[in-house]
C-alpha cells in the first residue's frame, strides 16, 4: 500500500498532467485558429503526452493500491500574442511540472518507497526533454522574430513531429 501522503502527491500530479494537457490543447486550436498547422500539431501532440503521463501514474497508483481522486481543471489559456508568447507560456508550464515532480521525488525518498523512485526517475528525464524541447523552439522563434518566411518555415517543420508512444 502506498503511503497517503504519496498518494495525495501522485494525484496531484495526475491532475496537473490532465491540466497541462488541457492547456496544449487550447494552445493547439489557438494555433489552428492563426492557420499555423504545424504549431497546432506540435501542441495536439503535447497534448497526447501530457494524457499519456497522467495514465502512466494513474496505473501506478492503482498498482500500489492507492486511490484516484480528479479534481476539476481550470479553463485553459487561449489567447496570446503570437507563437513566442504561447511557447513561453508553455515552457513555464513544463518548468512548474519539472517542479512538481521534484517535489513528488523528494516526498518519494523521505518515506523511503525506492518504488515510486524508480517510477518517477522516467518522469525526471522526460522533463529535461520537455523543456529542452520548448526551449528549442523559443530560440528559433526569437532568431526569426518578425521574418514572416521564417515563421512558416518553422511552421512547417513542426508540422513534421512524429508521435512518440509512451509504454503506460
Amino acid at each position: 500500500m502506498i503511503h497517503s501522503e504519496l498518494q495525495d502527491a501522485l494525484n496531484a500530479q495526475i491532475n496537473q498532467e490532465l491540466s497541462a494537457a488541457y492547456n496544449y490543447l487550447a494552445i493547439s486550436a489557438y494555433f489552428d485558429e492563426e492557420n499555423l498547422g504545424g504549431f497546432a500539431k506540435w501542441m495536439l501532440l503535447q497534448h497526447q503526452e501530457e494524457l499519456e503521463h497522467a495514465q502512466r501514474l494513474q496505473t501506478y497508483l492503482m498498482d500500489r493500491g492507492g486511490h484516484l481522486e480528479l479534481e476539476a481543471i481550470a479553463k485553459p489559456r487561449s489567447q496570446f500574442s503570437g507563437a513566442l508568447e504561447a511557447f513561453e507560456f508553455s515552457l513555464t508550464q513544463e518548468q512548474e511540472n519539472t517542479q512538481s515532480i521534484n517535489n513528488l521525488y523528494e516526498i518519494a525518498l523521505r518515506h523511503k518507497d525506492h518504488a515510486t523512485k524508480s517510477h518517477l526517475q522516467w518522469f525526471l528525464d522526460e522533463q529535461v526533454e520537455e523543456e529542452k524541447s520548448v526551449e528549442e523552439v523559443i530560440t528559433t522563434l526569437k532568431r526569426i522574430g518578425s521574418d514572416v518566411a521564417g515563421l512558416l518555415y518553422l511552421n512547417e517543420k513542426l508540422g513534421e513531429r512524429k508521435a512518440e508512444t509512451v509504454a503506460v
